[in-house]
């Protein structure tokens, strides 16, 4: 879920830029320029804390526990699989002395091709896991870039940052402009609504 951190990062990312273009593209006289910095609210720029956002989503929360139950399944199949195979190993290694030269070759590369396809279907539902949570991570992104467009819209905030102990842009951020309750409150607000 490191990229879903990355992820929440992009958002901040997308509104600072786009408030970049913005402020450029406005023809103002410089002592317009600084009025305007110096009569800036603490309230035009925000943040959210995104450890706090991922760990009280409701969303974030579900995607997460379907991501480990399947996580497990393949991991027990897997380990099925896996504990087959090595039964059948042991099977041939027993009998491996009253078989014949041609037997032994055969069974050597049906177990050589099993051991493959293990490490095949191994490789497949990994990257099928990865795949799904790269989709899922997008709709993540998706969402709480959706909602943070509105809510800073409908709040007059011209930038949301993200702040995070484990990637920190932000080396320091006054509580008051940590507006993480409020988006939180309004995401699974969202979410409930949707689930029913």
């Amino acid at each position: 879920m490191k990229k879903l951190i990355t992820n929440i990062s992009k958002i901040a990312a997308i509104f600072a830029l786009s408030s970049i273009v913005v402020s450029c593209n406005k023809e103002q006289s410089k002592s317009e320029a600084s009025s305007t910095v110096t009569s800036a609210s603490t309230l035009d720029v925000v943040y959210v804390n995104s450890d706090s956002l991922l760990t009280n989503y409701e969303y974030f929360k579900a995607v997460q526990q379907v991501f480990e139950e399947k996580s497990k399944k393949a991991q027990a199949d897997l380990q099925a699989k896996g504990a087959a195979f090595q039964r059948e190993v042991a099977a041939y290694q027993q009998n491996a002395g009253s078989l014949s030269a041609d037997q032994r070759a055969s069974t050597e590369e049906r177990l050589a091709r099993k051991q493959q396809e293990l490490a095949t279907y191994n490789q497949n539902a990994g990257n099928a896991l990865a795949n799904e949570e790269a989709s899922e991570n997008e709709k993540l992104y998706n969402k709480v870039a959706d909602f943070l467009k509105v809510h800073a819209k409908e709040k007059g905030y011209k930038i949301v940052l993200t702040y995070s102990k484990s990637n920190p842009a932000v080396l320091y951020a006054d509580e008051s402009l940590d507006v993480t309750k409020q988006v939180l409150e309004g995401l699974n607000a969202e979410y409930k609504k949707n689930k029913k």
